[in-house]
C-alpha cells in the first residue's frame, strides 16, 4: 500500500504561472486589467471563437447568459440531472423552471431522445453538459433547437479542449461556458469564460459582469484612460482578476499536453479494469470526437459487491487513494427533489449512475507508479468485497 495519500486531483502549476502572478502583485494591478485581456485574446485564438468574456466563475457565466437571453419567470430550460448543482441553480435563480431529461448509459451525457420528450411551448433553452469532457451529440441537439426556436447553452465546464466532429467546443452557434476551477483541465484558481458567435450577447454579458459599466476600471485608470463612465444597466460583480489571468496565460499553452497525459492515464485504467464485472467503465460515443478526460468515472456495481459506493470510496481512502463524487444526480438532493416533484423512476439511468459513480485520480502530474497504485487499490477493494 502507498505510504502517502494520492489526492483525486491537483493543479499542474509551474514556475511560469508563479512568476506571472508575482509580476502582477508587484505591478500594483491585481484586479481586471491587461492580463485578463491577454488571456481573453489567447483563449479566443485557441478555441477559434470570435467573442469571449472572462468571468469569476463558470457559474457566473451561466447566470449572466440566462439573464442576457431574458430567460426568467414562466420559462423552462431543459438540462441533465447528472451535473453539478450550479447548472440547475442558475436556472432557478433567474425565475425559470429547470426541466430534467435523462442521460445515456455509458457516456452519461444527456439523451437527445429524452430532450425531445420534454419540450413544451414554455421551453426557451437547452443546456447540455459535456460530462467528464466527452462532447454531447451536438448535431441532433442543434437540430432540435432550430426546429423549436430554442437557444443552446453548452455547460462546457468539463470541456475546455474538447472537440466534436473536428470542431472545438466553443465554436458552434451556441453559448459555451468554460470553467477554470483548480480541478479542471486548466485553472486560473477560480474563473470562467463565455464564448459565443453573437457579438451583441457577448457585449451584454460584459456589461452585466461589472455593474453595467461602459468602461472597466483598468480602461478608466490607466495612463491613457479617463475616469468617466456610464451605467448602461444594473449589473453584478463577476469580473476575472489579473492575478487569476496570470495563471491562465501560462496554463493555456500546456492544455493539449495536459489532455494527452489525461488520455494516457484513462487508457491505462480502461485496460486494467476491462475484465472486472464489478465496474461499468466510461464508454466513448460513436461519433468523431476529442475527449478532454476531465474525469474518469466508473460505476461501482454495488449489486456485485457487499459494500456500497460510499464504503468503496472509504476503502480507497484507507489505501491512501483519494476519489471524488461527480455527481450525485440533481434529484438526489432534497431541495430539488421536493421543488421539482420528481423521483428516481423519472430518470432511471441517472438514478442508477448516481448511486454508483465515483471519480478516480486523474491529473497530469500523476506518475506511472501513481496510476499503478490506483489500479491495485481498486482491484484490491473489489477482491475483498465481491459477492
Amino acid at each position: 500500500m502507498r505510504t502517502s495519500f494520492l489526492p483525486f486531483s491537483t493543479p499542474a502549476l509551474g514556475d511560469e504561472e508563479i512568476n506571472e502572478v508575482v509580476d502582477s502583485l508587484r505591478s500594483g494591478w491585481i484586479t481586471t486589467g491587461p492580463k485578463v485581456k491577454r488571456f481573453e485574446d489567447d483563449f479566443k485564438a485557441y478555441i477559434g471563437a470570435p467573442n469571449a468574456v472572462p468571468l469569476s466563475s463558470a457559474t457566473a457565466g451561466l447566470h449572466l447568459t440566462l439573464l442576457a437571453l431574458k430567460i426568467g419567470e414562466g420559462d423552462e430550460v431543459i438540462t441533465t440531472p447528472m451535473t453539478f448543482a450550479s447548472t440547475v441553480s442558475m436556472i432557478v435563480l433567474t425565475g425559470a423552471t429547470p426541466v430534467l431529461a435523462d442521460i445515456e448509459p455509458g457516456t452519461l451525457n444527456i439523451d437527445v431522445a429524452e430532450i425531445r420528450k420534454k419540450i413544451t411551448p414554455r421551453t426557451r433553452a437547452i443546456i447540455p453538459v459535456h460530462f467528464a469532457g466527452q462532447p454531447c451529440d451536438m448535431d441532433p441537439i442543434l437540430d432540435l433547437a432550430q426546429e423549436h426556436g430554442l437557444t443552446v447553452i453548452e455547460d462546457a465546464a468539463h470541456a475546455v479542449g474538447t472537440e466534436y466532429k473536428g470542431k472545438k467546443i466553443g465554436t458552434f452557434d451556441t453559448v459555451s461556458i468554460f470553467s477554470f476551477h483548480p480541478n479542471k483541465n486548466i485553472t486560473t484558481g477560480e474563473g470562467g469564460m463565455v464564448c459565443t458567435l453573437d457579438e451583441s450577447l457577448a457585449e451584454e454579458i460584459s456589461l452585466l459582469k461589472f455593474h453595467g459599466m461602459s468602461r472597466e476600471a483598468w480602461k478608466r485608470f490607466a495612463a491613457a484612460g479617463t475616469p468617466n463612465y456610464e451605467i448602461m444597466l444594473p449589473g453584478f460583480k463577476y469580473n476575472m482578476m489579473d492575478i487569476q489571468a496570470a495563471i491562465g496565460i501560462h496554463q493555456l499553452p500546456r492544455l493539449d499536453g495536459f489532455i494527452d497525459r489525461r488520455h494516457a492515464i484513462a487508457e491505462q485504467y480502461c485496460q486494467a479494469f476491462a475484465g472486472l464485472p464489478e465496474l461499468a467503465l466510461p464508454t466513448s460515443a460513436s461519433y468523431q470526437q476529442r475527449h478532454a478526460w476531465h474525469l474518469y468515472t466508473p460505476l461501482v456495481k454495488i449489486e456485485c459487491l457487499t459494500i456500497d459506493r460510499d464504503r468503496f470510496m472509504a476503502e480507497l481512502k484507507g489505501r491512501n487513494i483519494g476519489s471524488g463524487l461527480h455527481y450525485r444526480a440533481i434529484h438526489h438532493h432534497s431541495w430539488y427533489r421536493n421543488a421539482l416533484g420528481v423521483t428516481d423512476a423519472d430518470f432511471p439511468v441517472a438514478s442508477y449512475a448516481s448511486d454508483r459513480i465515483l471519480s478516480l485520480p486523474l491529473f497530469p502530474a500523476m506518475t506511472e507508479q501513481d496510476t499503478v497504485d490506483v489500479i491495485e487499490a481498486v482491484t484490491d477493494v473489489i477482491r475483498c468485497f465481491r459477492r
